[in-house]
């Protein structure tokens, strides 16, 4: 199940991050996961888009941002199959949230915008044409999970139920008193027979305070590529000039590392680790 053609609507279905550099984040990346990375810029458009692919299916995207919607720093953002933008805006605003980019065309011709939950975490929602999304899931060098830090759990669950039809439920990490809530989405078929949490999971969510996050941390979307050999990933990344957030940490079902790239933007590497006989 790790090839995909398409995602059906509210289903996480890409991840791509928008930087000033896009030729040193292309050369990070690609380094420390094998990707390839081609020039997919539409003509005439005044930002760049590099596409990265793993065994030729594209895994992720790598852009040139636009000045006045940049953050500060560099960041890895999700993207939610919808049927239509424009109702998922006026939706999103019905339920609480708020808009930070309106609907409007993508790269590929469908239609795009960005819009943030309650908490102040911003995802964006794509009515898709050309591009299906990521051709590559849940397997080494390629996007997991993408993964909801909130301070208002209880605001996050009703938005996105709203909005997406998504379901929660705890689940224990097994790492102290620490549990995260799995984002379910009734019906849908994804993952693989070996994970640890049921295929119908679409996303995660951590509440920051109960997880020992600093106050100056915004809530904010991440995301988690999955890795063969977490320890040699995380040597390679820092000899590149990731930062690090959290070395390799054993869990019951991954060994996990934080890091950011040269240019600040974070994300995770889990190997999963499987019990004896699995």
């Amino acid at each position: 199940m790790s090839e995909r053609d398409r995602f059906v609507a509210g289903v996480p279905c890409w991840v791509d991050t928008w930087q000033q550099d896009i030729a040193a984040a292309a050369r990070f990346y690609g380094e420390l996961f094998g990707w390839t990375v081609e020039e997919t810029t539409p003509p005439g458009s005044e930002r760049r888009y590099l596409m990265c692919r793993l065994r030729g299916r594209d895994v992720a995207g790598i852009g040139s941002p636009i000045p006045a919607q940049a953050p500060p720093t560099p960041v890895w953002s999700s993207y939610v199959a919808v049927e239509s933008a424009e109702d998922t805006v006026a939706r999103a605003r019905a339920a609480g949230g708020a808009v930070v980019v309106e609907p409007g065309e993508s790269m590929d011709g469908g239609r795009l915008a960005f819009i943030s939950d309650p908490g102040g975490a911003a995802i964006g929602v794509w009515e898709q044409a050309e591009h299906g999304g990521a051709q590559l899931v849940n397997e080494p060098s390629a996007w997991a999970m993408s993964i909801l830090h909130t301070r208002e759990p209880d605001a996050s669950r009703d938005f996105y139920g709203a909005l997406f039809g998504w379901e929660t439920e705890p689940f224990a990490t097994g790492a102290g008193d620490a549990e995260v809530e799995l984002f379910r989405r009734p019906g849908y078929v994804g993952g693989e027979p070996e994970q640890p949490v049921p295929r119908d999971v679409v996303a995660v969510m951590v509440e920051m305070d109960s997880h020992g996050f600093p106050a100056i941390v915004p809530p904010h979307w991440g995301v988690d590529f999955r890795i063969a050999d977490v320890d040699a990933a995380f040597a390679k990344a820092t000899e590149l000039g990731g930062m690090v957030y959290m070395p390799p940490t054993d869990t019951p079902a991954f060994r996990q590392a934080a890091l950011a790239d040269p240019a600040g933007a974070p994300f995770i590497l889990s190997q999963l680790r499987l019990p004896p006989g699995a």
